[in-house]
């Protein structure tokens, strides 16, 4: 698996504005066709370019693994009709006061973590849209657990201060080993500089040699 180094909008918070799984990697508007040409032949992939309620900010409000896509309520028709008529994805409306569903769950293809702060009721759906199990829990005292953590199928990366027992309970639901690890020189909010899928991992650009050893460590060793 390769690791390479990007930049959106001339910044390292790669996963703030983008999204991927195996099959596509999810572009705001106005991304530069060069650089979507470029990310998509990077991650092995096609791309797609939308908006998430009429935003940029595709990594913060979208939640995918290669089963399905949920989005937030503030989500347009128009958004969700692009979505659904270019991928094969399971694509539903997550309708929760926490827009920020991208900060809210981290999940990979076989299970999930979701904060504790999403309504009980609203687990159901997220487990029928993404077909996974999933947990409710706090990570290192954190509620927005998408953003302190990054899976693919074959490794994940959690936040440094994440303790030994979290750590195995978390590795059992999403069926791989965690490493801890940072990002962009030193961040723990590990989804706001990277995108993996199970082919290869982009990080931003600040990300340092220490970091890449974790990284390696995490999905490709």
């Amino acid at each position: 698996m390769d690791i390479i180094k990007f930049d959106v909008y001339r910044g390292p918070n790669i996963g703030i504005y983008t999204k991927v799984n195996d099959e596509f990697v999810f572009l705001p508007n106005g991304f530069a066709a060069t650089k979507s040409k470029k990310l998509s032949e990077y991650l092995q992939t096609d791309y797609i370019v939308t908006s998430v309620a009429n935003t940029r900010l595709l990594g913060i409000f979208m939640v995918v693994n290669n089963h399905g896509m949920l989005l937030p309520n503030t989500c347009s028709e128009d958004e969700l009709d692009i979505i659904k008529r270019k991928t094969d994805l399971n694509v539903d409306i997550l309708d929760v006061k926490s827009n920020a569903l991208g900060n809210m769950m981290c999940v990979n293809d076989k299970g999930g973590i979701v904060s504790p702060s999403l309504p009980k009721e609203s687990i159901q759906k997220i487990e029928d849209v993404l077909d996974i199990e999933v947990l409710q829990k706090k990570i290192a005292g954190f509620h927005q657990v998408g953003a302190v953590m990054a899976a693919s199928q074959s490794g994940g990366i959690i936040h440094p201060e994440t303790d030994d027992d979290d750590m195995k309970i978390i590795s059992d639901i999403l069926g791989v080993k965690l490493e801890h690890a940072t990002i962009n020189g030193g961040l723990p909010f590990l989804s706001s500089g990277i995108l993996v899928n199970n082919k290869a991992m982009v990080v931003g650009t600040l990300t340092n040699g220490p970091e890449i050893m974790m990284l390696t460590r995490a999905f490709i060793n």
